[in-house]
């Protein structure tokens, strides 16, 4: 399976809470719900696209309770059969139990489970938010893809998908489009390392 991250942020590169003022109010986070003024139909149907690619999920803790508290309450959305239907992988070295059927928790060398599950048959195994997990498997070398849908909007503060000090990676554009809402929807391929070069050098 290849590993595919989805993430959505702000113009400042902020991905705390973007979906609701008490998503996510960890380290006193106050300014929750910035994406949702954004969404429109076209983005819908597009990351409705990329769920059904979807042969199983990860996320880390934080995300996974957000998500089995809410999606199993929400049978009428059409996303719902898919989310509460596939595999389930949730990082924690907390967690004990996981209630969302059908989850496993991986604990210990995440990173080393994480590649075991990308050799095992299928399409995509896709995180969804879970950004300092993202960061973590992005430094280990292990996301194929990155799915970014940017708002046009400045947090100001929060937890951000690419903090200073993180590890450095080098992609390729695959595809970019712009919705009449404003969202950014940029889709990369991961290829490593980054290249460097020397402005106005010979080629």
């Amino acid at each position: 399976m290849r590993l595919v991250l989805q993430e959505f942020l702000s113009l400042d590169g902020v991905s705390q809470g973007p979906g609701a003022p008490d998503e996510d109010t960890s380290d006193g986070f106050t300014q929750g719900g910035w994406f949702v003024p954004h969404l429109d139909e076209a983005f819908e149907r597009l990351a409705g696209t990329w769920l059904e690619q979807a042969d199983a999920f990860l996320f880390g803790r934080r995300t996974y309770l957000n998500f089995a508290r809410d999606w199993p309450k929400m049978t009428e959305h059409p996303s719902a059969a898919i989310l509460n239907g596939l595999p389930k992988y949730v990082a924690s070295h907390s967690l004990t139990k996981a209630d969302w059927n059908p989850t496993t928790i991986l604990s210990g060398d995440v990173p080393a489970q994480v590649a075991e599950l990308k050799r095992q048959p299928g399409r995509e195994l896709q995180i969804h938010g879970s950004a300092r997990l993202g960061q973590a498997l992005l430094a280990a070398g292990l996301i194929d893809e990155l799915r970014l849908a940017i708002a046009p909007v400045v947090v100001g503060t929060g937890r951000r998908l690419f903090p200073d000090g993180g590890a450095p990676a080098g992609l390729r554009l695959l595809s970019n489009e712009t919705t009449l809402a404003g969202l950014t929807i940029l889709v990369y391929e991961s290829t490593g390392l980054p290249e460097y070069g020397t402005y106005g050098a010979d080629t």
